[in-house]
């Protein structure tokens, strides 16, 4: 065979799906995208997903399986087409979301693209995220409390999923299936742990830091999903007078 490869567009769509539930899309600020030729390192394309969560009745469902499509067209995504002449192995690389940085993580994936084998079909690459959205409420960082005045002090934390999607009692993902608490450390050195509970808002998770000694204390809020291992923190600090 002789004569010159020709370049044919081929059409890729990449989706980022949070770990145990939705697509990541425009609410929670999207996932940033980074498409490589994997043997040379050349990027070929990069952007920003962006879109809805998705049909959540396509999406979570007990027949789910391999053979169901989970996305359509309010599914978030990011969109390309790369001009190939080759067939070249592509790695994703994938950071968000990127409007919580606190509980942003990075995944990477490699697949064989061919001229005109375009992934837009179907699904499109999915690429999952897992990890938990925690954002500590109260209090807030450097606060000034004085041991004095109080016994303990309040700390409550908004946990999602990292699709934005809600975490309520009996819901769909269940407040009572999340394992969330606080580590305590003061001036560097572990104190202590409290458990949190749902306070019967959507997503609000609450407790109690007892207040002792003088000293520049850390929370560290945790959320844990012990049916798969799904994690996210987030951190403030408080300074006991």
């Amino acid at each position: 065979m002789s004569g010159t490869a020709v370049a044919e567009d081929t059409d890729i769509t990449v989706r980022v799906m949070s770990k145990d539930a939705k697509f990541i899309g425009t609410s929670m600020g999207g996932v940033r995208v980074i498409l490589r030729d994997q043997e040379t390192g050349e990027v070929l394309a990069e952007g920003v997903t962006t879109g809805g969560t998705g049909d959540t009745a396509k999406i979570m469902h007990e027949n789910g399986g391999r053979r169901a499509n989970l996305a359509d067209e309010s599914a978030a995504s990011f969109k390309t087409t790369l001009d190939l002449d080759r067939p070249r192995l592509i790695e994703a690389e994938i950071y968000g979301p990127l409007a919580q940085p606190q509980a942003a993580h990075a995944a990477s994936a490699t697949q064989w693209v061919i001229p005109g084998g375009h992934l837009s079909v179907g699904d499109g690459w999915v690429i999952e995220l897992p990890g938990l959205v925690v954002n500590v409420m109260e209090p807030a960082a450097a606060r000034k409390v004085s041991a004095s005045q109080v016994d303990s002090l309040s700390v409550s934390a908004n946990v999602m999923m990292m699709c934005g999607c809600p975490i309520t009692s009996g819901g769909l993902w269940d407040a009572n299936q999340f394992e969330v608490g606080m580590t305590i450390s003061k001036n560097g050195n572990k104190v202590g742990e409290e458990a949190m509970s749902y306070t019967g808002d959507s997503s609000m998770f609450g407790g109690e830091m007892p207040v002792t000694e003088p000293g520049v204390y850390e929370i560290i809020v945790h959320a844990y999903d012990p049916k798969n291992g799904n994690t996210g923190i987030d951190k403030t600090t408080v300074v006991i007078e």
